[in-house]
């Protein structure tokens, strides 16, 4: 590794107002609410740059942004994602692009001296049979779920780069696992989509046209599902100076602690999108993970907690999707 002993972090005392913060992946579904919720709080000096502008898999490009710019703080919320048909079909992608990605912002937020950085994972980091509910303890204990392994290897891959850093050179870099997102900004396009936004496009459609809706799998999984506007909560009480020394792995889960089945979920989305039809099971598809709960003690300790309630936040959602995507 290069020489960099000398852009170690500043300490990490409490974030003035004026602090310049990089928010990675701004236009996605995470990143855009974490700008809404740092803006919200008087943050002005926000860094953003999409895609085109900004090819994060590329290492001299990132090089050159981070010298440039000079960001204190970083959230790492760009990433290749996708619900279960994309994982399945994309697998090369997945790993590749995210460790691309992970590994070139992760290195030269820590060779230009960023102070703290927030990185984002996924819960479908943990053991395909893990016990429930998931602890972070259980990170690297048994095999993972075979539809998303790439992607979750590839998450794993940054929370070590972010435990090494901070273990090796004394940095204050912490990895956020959410539990399944939704909300404003989502992805609703079927092919690549999570659960709550193809549920809520397919029953929307559905309501138009009277058509059957048909859904992947049994519909018995269980699903833990919070709005991203907590998980951007929880992101700037990082950024703000949480107590990171009660976080010593560098790993902290954000979720609701409550699940439902995935038949209950698109119930409820019917019932917000006010659709009177029939639902049918197609169980010749993947169910994928039999159950993804987070136990989160970790995050309720250090003063979070999810605050949004799931019937709430899908009525939100749906109004988003009707008002700036149907």
């Amino acid at each position: 590794m290069e020489s960099i002993a000398a852009a170690r972090p500043a300490d990490s005392g409490p974030l003035p107002r004026y602090a310049r913060i990089y928010v990675a992946g701004h236009t996605g579904l995470v990143g855009s609410a974490v700008l809404r919720a740092l803006k919200g709080r008087g943050y002005e000096d926000l860094v953003v740059r999409t895609s085109k502008q900004l090819d994060l898999t590329d290492q001299a490009t990132t090089r050159a942004f981070f010298t440039e710019e000079k960001p204190e703080v970083v959230v790492l919320a760009a990433a290749r994602v996708g619900g279960i048909m994309a994982n399945w079909e994309y697998p090369y992608e997945f790993i590749q692009q995210n460790l691309a990605i992970e590994l070139n912002v992760i290195h030269e937020a820590y060779r230009s001296g960023v102070r703290r950085l927030v990185f984002l994972g996924s819960s479908c980091i943990y053991p395909r049979m893990a016990s429930q509910p998931l602890k972070e303890e259980y990170l690297l204990t048994g095999p993972l779920e075979e539809t998303n392994r790439p992607y979750a290897l590839a998450k794993i891959a940054g929370i070590e780069l972010c435990r090494s850093l901070n273990r090796q050179y004394g940095t204050d870099y912490v990895c956020l696992m959410p539990t399944n997102l939704y909300g404003p900004g989502d992805n609703f396009e079927l092919e690549t989509s999570h659960v709550v936004p193809a549920l809520i496009r397919k029953y929307h459609e559905a309501k138009s046209t009277g058509a059957l809706v048909t859904l992947w799998g049994t519909g018995t999984p269980r699903r833990e599902l919070m709005h991203v506007d907590d998980l951007a909560a929880a992101v700037c009480m990082f950024v703000e100076g949480a107590n990171w020394s009660a976080v010593p792995d560098a790993l902290v889960n954000i979720g609701t602690g409550s699940d439902a089945t995935i038949a209950e979920l698109a119930e409820t989305v019917r019932r917000v999108v006010g659709f009177d039809g029939e639902t049918a099971w197609d169980i010749t598809k993947p169910d994928g993970t039999p159950q993804k709960l987070l136990d989160v003690s970790r995050a309720r300790t250090l003063g979070w907690e999810a605050k949004i309630g799931l019937e709430e936040g899908l009525r939100h959602a749906y109004d988003w999707f009707l008002h700036s995507y149907a």
